[in-house]
C-alpha cells in the first residue's frame, strides 16, 4: 500500500463502499451494458484512477508506476504464456499430432460426456498443476472445440472444471506462498494444504456431475454415473492423500493423471448405453487407430511440456536466479523512476528474468516440437507465430488494463479497505471469509496474488476471534478458486484461445451463476467447519 490511509472518509464502511466501485462497475460493464472486454476495462481504469487519485490520495507518480507495472505483467508473464500455449497448439495441429491426440481420446470413448471428463476435468487439472497461469484453459478449450463443442461452451466448461485444481495450481504455488508471509499464529502452507482438503474434496466430487449435467442434464448423469464416480473418486482421493501427507506441490500432478488412466481403463469395459454427441447431425466417425510409437510422438509435446514446466517451477531451479545463485546474472529488478514511496518505503520494481519465465518453458517445447517435426519449415513456424499474435494482441491488451486496475486498487489501499470492512463482522466473519478470496482473485486473476493480499488479514482476524487460522487462509484460497471462473483475466484468456474475442460478456454471464453458487457453498461450509474445528 502506497497511501497514508485506506480509510480516507474515517468510516470503514463508506471507504469500502467507494473501494468496491471498480469491481461493481467492471461487472456491470460486462453484464448489464454488454461492453466488450477492452472497453469495459478501459472504462473501469478511468473510474479507478479518479477514485485512487482524488479520494484515496494516491500520488500521481505511483499511479503512473502502477499502470506501467500492470501493462508489464500483462505481457510478462501472462501474455507470453498465452501466446506460447496457443502457438504450441497451432504447431501440433500443423504437424498432425493434434489429430492423433483427438483420435486417442475418441478411441477411449466416442461419447462426448466421457471425452469432457477426460479433457475438461482430468487433463485440465493436470495442466493446471504443471503450468497454471491460463495454460489449461487455453489448451483444453481448444481441444474441446476441435471435438465439436461450441467455443464459448467449451470455455465455460473448462473454467468450471478448473475449480477442482486452482488451489494447488502451478506446482502448489498458491498455497506454498503462505510460508513466505509470516502469518499470525504461525500458519503454515502444510496446514493450509491439509485444511483445504475438507472443502475441495466435496467440490472435486461435485464438479464431474456438474459438467455432465450442463451438457446433457440428469439423463446424462444417469447414463455415465459409473464413469463420473471413477474419475471423481480417483481424483478426489488422490488429491486428498497427497495434500494431507505430502504437500501441495504434487496435488494437481499425480491425481489428474491417475484419474485419466482410471477412466481410460474403465472405459474398456464400460460404455454408456446411448452415445452422446453435442452435434447429433454430425456423423459419428470411427477414430483412426494408431500404433504406440505414433501415439507417443503425438502426445510428446504435452509430455515434454509437463517435464519442462515442472523443472521451471521447481524451487531448486528458481534458486538459480536468486542472489548468489549460478544464474543470478540473468535476473534483474528494474526500478521505475520516481515511484519511491516514504509510506511503503520502497519503489515499484519490475522483475525481469526471460529464461525463467513459464512462457519460455513453453517456447522451448515449441522449438523441440518443431525440431522433431519433419513436415514444418521454419518459415511456417514464423507464420504460425504471426497468426497467433494477430489473434491474441487485443486480448492481451485487455488483460494489461485489467492488471492496471488491480495494481491501482492494491497500491491505493482499496483492497485493504474492502478486506478490513469484512473483517469487522466478528463472529459472522467465518461466513464471509471466502468472499475476501473471491474478491482477491477477481481483481488479480491469481490465487497466488490473492493469498499474498488477503491471507495476512485472514490470519490476523482468526487470531483476534480465537479461530483456526489455517481454516480461514484455506477459505481465502478456495473462495479465490471460485472466482477464477469469472476472473476478467480468465475470461479474456478463454475467449482469446477459442477465437471469440469481444464476447467476454457472454462468457461471463454463462459462468457467473456457477461461481456464485460455489462461493455460497464455500461460505456456508467454512462457517460449519469453524464450529467443528
Amino acid at each position: 500500500m502506497f497511501v497514508e490511509s485506506f480509510n480516507p472518509f474515517n468510516n470503514v464502511w463508506l471507504s469500502s463502499l467507494i473501494a468496491a466501485i471498480p469491481i461493481i462497475l467492471f461487472l456491470l460493464c460486462l453484464t448489464v451494458f454488454k461492453m466488450k472486454g477492452i472497453y469495459a476495462s478501459i472504462t473501469t481504469v478511468i473510474v479507478t484512477l479518479v477514485i485512487v487519485l482524488f479520494f484515496f490520495k494516491l500520488p500521481v507518480n505511483i499511479a503512473s508506476g502502477a499502470a506501467i507495472e500492470g501493462f508489464y505483467q500483462g505481457i510478462l508473464p501472462i501474455g507470453y504464456i498465452v501466446m506460447m500455449a496457443v502457438l504450441l497448439y497451432k504447431l501440433t495441429n500443423k504437424t498432425g499430432q493434434f489429430k492423433v491426440i483427438q483420435d486417442s481420446i475418441s478411441s477411449i470413448s466416442q461419447d462426448q460426456r466421457i471425452q469432457l471428463l477426460l479433457i475438461a476435468f482430468a487433463f485440465n487439472g493436470f495442466l493446471e498443476g504443471a503450468a497454471g497461469f491460463g495454460v489449461p484453459i487455453a489448451i483444453c478449450a481448444l481441444l474441446l472445440t476441435q471435438l465439436g463443442f461450441g467455443p464459448l461452451k467449451a470455455s465455460m466448461l473448462c473454467l468450471i472444471a478448473n475449480a477442482s485444481a486452482g488451489a494447488y495450481g502451478a506446482i502448489g504455488i498458491p498455497i506454498q506462498v503462505v510460508d513466505s508471509l509470516n502469518l499470525h499464529g504461525d500458519v503454515s502452507s502444510s496446514a493450509v494444504s491439509q485444511t483445504s482438503v475438507f472443502t475441495l474434496a466435496i467440490i472435486n466430487m461435485f464438479i464431474p456431475f456438474l459438467l455432465v449435467w450442463i451438457v446433457d442434464g440428469f439423463k446424462g448423469i444417469k447414463e455415465t454415473l459409473p464413469a463420473i464416480l471413477v474419475v471423481g473418486v480417483t481424483f478426489t482421493i488422490g488429491q486428498g492423500l497427497i495434500a494431507m501427507f505430502i504437500g501441495p506441490e504434487l496435488a494437481d500432478i499425480i491425481p489428474p493423471l491417475l484419474a485419466m488412466l482410471a477412466l481410460a481403463l474403465f472405459s474398456r469395459k464400460f460404455q454408456p448405453k446411448n452415445i452422446f454427441r453435442v452435434n447429433n447431425d454430425k456423423k459419428i466417425e470411427t477414430p483412426d487407430k494408431h500404433n504406440i510409437k505414433t501415439l507417443i510422438y503425438a502426445w510428446s509435446p504435452f509430455i515434454i511440456l509437463t517435464i519442462v514446466v515442472m523443472i521451471w517451477s521447481a524451487p531448486q531451479f528458481k534458486k538459480l536466479y536468486e542472489p548468489g545463485g549460478h544464474l543470478a546474472f540473468l535476473a534483474t529488478q528494474i526500478e521505475i523512476p520516481g515511484t519511491y514511496s516514504d509510506v511503503a518505503q520502497k519503489a515499484i520494481t519490475l522483475p525481469f528474468n526471460f529464461i525463467g519465465q513459464t512462457g519460455t518453458a513453453i517456447l522451448i517445447v515449441v522449438l523441440i516440437t518443431f525440431v522433431m517435426s519433419k513436415s514444418v519449415k521454419f518459415s511456417s513456424l514464423l507464420q504460425l507465430l504471426k497468426e497467433t499474435f494477430l489473434e491474441l494482441w487485443l486480448s492481451i491488451i485487455t488483460i494489461c488494463f485489467i492488471l492496471v486496475i488491480s495494481k491501482l486498487m492494491t497500491y491505493a489501499g482499496l483492497s485493504t479497505a474492502l478486506g478490513n470492512s469484512i473483517s469487522k463482522t466478528g463472529n459472522v466473519f467465518p461466513l464471509l471469509s471466502p468472499i475476501l478470496g473471491w474478491i482477491g482473485v477477481f481483481m488479480t486473476g491469481s490465487v497466488v496474488n490473492n493469498n499474498s493480499l488477503f491471507a495476512p488479514i485472514q490470519a490476523a482476524v482468526s487470531n483476534n476471534i480465537g479461530a483456526n487460522g489455517a481454516l480461514f487462509v484455506s477459505a481465502n484460497t478456495v473462495g479465490g478458486v471460485a472466482a477464477k471462473l469469472i476472473s476478467p483475466q480468465s475470461i479474456a484468456i478463454a475467449t482469446a484461445s477459442v477465437k471469440q474475442v469481444g464476447k467476454e460478456s457472454e462468457l461471463l454471464k454463462m459462468t457467473l451463476r456457477y461461481s456464485i453458487g460455489l462461493l455460497v457453498f464455500i461460505c456456508i461450509w467454512t462457517f460449519v467447519l469453524n464450529l467443528i474445528m
